[in-house]
């Protein structure tokens, strides 16, 4: 659906837009405060709009990292959005999440919209709020399970709002991975991986990490190909870090940061990249060999 034009994806309602895609509703004003806010501000801004029942409605909360990043077009830029979307007064920069980062808990996963990475930053700092609501069945949860302060010390969940409290999405399937030989079937997604995750041996520039799996396709007849970004980015778990991959997954050869097939609408000379310790998106400048391949297939 990426690059729908607003028509068959978008439906607005008002003060709100329908994702059609995902089953949620977003304001279709995107910053409702006007302003940055720290990640602990974005909760009480929120709930000070659920008072008000602003837009009409009172059930508004802040999106997790998954549900605010089904938003991002990574064809476009400035902001990232599928082309004709609807929303106004979109802010190209960070946008907060519900979800804390794994790595270090006093940080939150944003996402920015100039160009459509996904990284965490200071609870402490300002970013934009943009709230959703609903409940979609076409996400799957994002693996958190616990809520902390500002400061990274666990709080109680109750009432707060956050991921590891709301826990929204569709439950992961148990057990979520399929062994069979060199391959592993993810059953939440019915992607094939390869078990090892370092293809080509080392770090490649984006051709030969193209290379690799076209070589691994011919030999085993196979359609392997570089996994799409929100193919990689399906496989983290937000509970975890180093590597943000579910517990007892079965992958081996495991590396710090990845090659997609999905090439940056903000320059073409750049590909977007995952890196598998931290959970975050990020962009690689194509001619480098910063990153590594691994290969994917669907069933």
């Amino acid at each position: 659906m990426t690059g729908a034009a607003h028509e068959s994806r978008f439906t607005v309602r008002g003060d709100v837009v329908e994702d059609n895609l995902t089953g949620l509703v977003w304001p279709r004003l995107a910053q409702p405060a006007e302003t940055g806010l720290s990640w602990p501000e974005t909760f009480q801004f929120v709930e000070a709009m659920n008072r008000d029942n602003r837009f009409g409605f009172a059930d508004w909360r802040l999106p997790n990292r998954r549900e605010l990043y089904s938003l991002v077009d990574h064809g476009q830029r400035e902001p990232a959005l599928p082309p004709g979307h609807p929303f106004e007064h979109v802010w190209a920069g960070k946008c907060w999440t519900a979800t804390t980062s794994a790595r270090d808990h006093a940080y939150a996963w944003w996402v920015q919209f100039s160009g459509g990475r996904m990284f965490f930053g200071n609870k402490a700092d300002d970013a934009v709020v943009w709230p959703v609501r609903g409940e979609s069945k076409a996400l799957w949860a994002t693996g958190q399970t616990g809520c902390f302060g500002t400061d990274g010390s666990p709080v109680d969940c109750a009432g707060s709002g956050q991921d590891g409290a709301l826990r929204m999405g569709c439950l992961w399937p148990e057990p979520r991975f399929r062994e069979n030989g060199d391959e592993v079937e993810d059953r939440m997604t019915g992607l094939v991986w390869r078990r090892s995750t370092d293809l080509a041996g080392g770090m490649v520039d984006r051709v030969a990490a193209g290379r690799a799996v076209d070589t691994l396709a011919r030999e085993t007849g196979l359609a392997w190909r570089l996994p799409a970004i929100m193919e990689l980015e399906s496989l983290t778990d937000c509970s975890r870090a180093d590597p943000a991959l579910p517990e007892g997954h079965p992958f081996k050869d495991v590396r710090e940061a990845y090659w997609s097939s999905t090439d940056s609408g903000y320059d073409p000379t750049w590909s977007f990249c995952y890196y598998l310790h931290k959970g975050a998106v990020g962009v690689g400048f194509k001619a480098r060999a910063e990153f590594h391949a691994w290969a994917v297939r669907s069933a």
